[in-house]
C-alpha cells in the first residue's frame, strides 16, 4: 500500500507492507543518493532489527548506528550534545541521511536531531511500534522534552520517506500494543465512525491483526488529510489532539512512568468526553462507548487523579494560545468540534 503526503516541495511517500524491512534499500535509493546513513535506534528495537537493517543498507551505503536507552527519557533535551558529537565523529554531512528506527520516542528524537544538525539533513522514518506506525511517524512533528513538559522543544520537519512494516508489531509486548491501540481508537473517534465500529467487532488484537495493513492505512490516511489541510497545527490539525491535553498532563504528573502515551490518551479521551457530555456538547453515552472499546484492548479509562494536580502541566500545553486552550470535543463518534476555553473546563471535574 502506498500514499503520498502532498506538501509541495516537502511531499513524501508512505509505504505499508509486511516484510518491507528486507528490501529497504530499494525504497531508500529513490529518495537518497548520498553515501552515509546513520541509524538512530533504542536498545530494545536495535536488538530485534538493527543488524538486519544495517545488513540490507550496507549493500549500497556506509552505515553506522547510535543506540540510546529505550523509553521517554531518551528524549531529554540534555541528551542532544552527545548525539551531535557522535554524528560529527562519524563525519555525517548535510548530504548524508539519518534513519529513525523505532517507536514514537525514537521518531521524535531522531527527527529533531535531523532537523537541527547542520541546520537540517535528510531523514527517513521506519516506525516499529503501533503508535508510531499509525500516528507519530507521519506529519513532521519532531521534538524533545524539558523537565517542565513533553515536546516543548521541537520543529516541523518532514521525512523523505516513511516505511511501515507491520510484522514488527509481532515482537511488541501487550503493553505496547495497547499503547498503540489508544491512537488507533482516537482516529475512529475523531474521523472514522466505520473504523470505530469495526474495532468493536474484533475479539482482540490477534483477531484485528488479520486486517492490520488496512487499519494502519486508514489511520495514516486520516492523518494525511488533516496534515495537508493544516500543516502547522493551528486549525483542523488540532483534532488530532483529542484527549491529549489531559494525556500530556497525566504523563508529566507521573514523570512518564505510570502510563504510556497511548494509555494516557485513552484516559484523556474518556474523561474529556464525560465533561463535554455534562455540558451538552456531546451525545450522551459517548464516553461509555469509548470506554468499552478501550477496555477491550486493555487500555485504562481513569487514573484517580485530582484535576487540580494537573493545572501546572495543562498551563504549559502547546494548545494554549492567547491564554485560551483549544479542546477537541466529540459531538458524536466520528464528528469533532474545537472548543476554546480556560483551564476551568477540565478542572470542573474533581477526579479523572
Amino acid at each position: 500500500m502506498k500514499m503520498i503526503v502532498d506538501l509541495g516541495k516537502d511531499s513524501y511517500p508512505i509505504f505499508i507492507e509486511k516484510g518491507i524491512l528486507t528490501k529497504l534499500d530499494l525504497y531508500i535509493k529513490d529518495v537518497f543518493q548520498g553515501k552515509k546513513i546513520m541509524i538512530i535506534s533504542d536498545d530494545n528495537v536495535y536488538g530485534h532489527y538493527g543488524k538486519q537493517v544495517e545488513d540490507v543498507l550496507s549493500k549500497q551505503y556506509e552505515v553506522s548506528s547510535i543506540v540510546v536507552e529505550h523509553g521517554e527519557k531518551a528524549k531529554r533535551f540534555d541528551i542532544l550534545p552527545s548525539l551531535y558529537k557522535q554524528l560529527l565523529n562519524a563525519k555525517i554531512t548535510r548530504t548524508d541521511c539519518i534513519i529513525a528506527l523505532g517507536g514514537g520516542v525514537i521518531g521524535d528524537l531522531a527527527g529533531f536531531v535531523a532537523a537541527t544538525y547542520l541546520r537540517g539533513i535528510p531523514f527517513v522514518q521506519i516506525p516499529t511500534s503501533l503508535l508510531a506506525q499509525v500516528d507519530s511517524s507521519v506529519g513532521g512533528k519532531v521534538a524533545v522534552d524539558l523537565p517542565e513538559g513533553k515536546n516543548l522543544i521541537g520543529a516541523f520537519y518532514h521525512p523523505k520517506l516513511v516505511l511501515i512494516d507491520p510484522t514488527t508489531l509481532l515482537t511488541l509486548s501487550d503493553h505496547f500494543i495497547s499503547d498503540g491501540m489508544g491512537e488507533v481508537i482516537k482516529y475512529g473517534c475523531i474521523k472514522d465512525a466505520k473504523l470505530f465500529e469495526q474495532l468493536l467487532n474484533y475479539q482482540d488484537f490477534k483477531d484485528l491483526y488479520q486486517d492490520i495493513d488496512q487499519i494502519i492505512y486508514r489511520c495514516v490516511d486520516c492523518k494525511r488529510i488533516v496534515v495537508e489541510n493544516d500543516l502547522y497545527d493551528f486549525g483542523d490539525r488540532l483534532i488530532l489532539n483529542f484527549g491529549h491535553t489531559l494525556a500530556h498532563a497525566i504523563e508529566q504528573y507521573y514523570h512518564y512512568e505510570n502510563y504510556s502515551h497511548g494509555q494516557a490518551v485513552g484516559i484523556g479521551m474518556v474523561q474529556l468526553t464525560h465533561i463535554s457530555e455534562q455540558t451538552g456538547m456531546t451525545v450522551p453515552g459517548t464516553a461509555d462507548l469509548i470506554a468499552s472499546l478501550l477496555e477491550k484492548y486493555h487500555i485504562p479509562t481513569a487514573c484517580g487523579l485530582k484535576t487540580k494536580d494537573l493545572l501546572q502541566a495543562i498551563s504549559l500545553d502547546k494548545k494554549n494560545i492567547h491564554s485560551s486552550l483549544s479542546y477537541v470535543i466529540l459531538k458524536e463518534i466520528g464528528q469533532t468540534i474545537i472548543y476554546k476555553g480556560s483551564h476551568d473546563f477540565v478542572l470542573n471535574k474533581e477526579v479523572i
